[in-house]
């Protein structure tokens, strides 16, 4: 029965510490994610750059565009 228990916690002690360690590295790519993409994705663009998709255009023109651009999507499989 000794034996035993002493088993269940050795094994309970790496499942905490592999928990631990599991964790630390998920904290870790976080930071470092956070870190190399500071940028904001849906800020308004700057200089040059333009938007690809515009809002608020009317129904028919719209779907025109959703269409073109799905054409060209599986025209150019981009």
């Amino acid at each position: 029965m000794v034996i035993s228990l002493r088993k269940w916690l050795r094994s309970a002690k790496y499942l905490l510490l592999f928990i631990a360690l599991a964790y630390s590295l998920y904290k870790g790519l976080g930071l470092l994610d956070e870190y190399v993409f500071r940028a904001d994705k849906y800020r308004v663009p700057e200089g040059a750059a333009v938007k690809v998709f515009h809002e608020g255009t009317s129904g028919s023109s719209r779907m025109e565009t959703l269409t073109d651009r799905l054409l060209l999507f599986f025209w150019y499989g981009e």
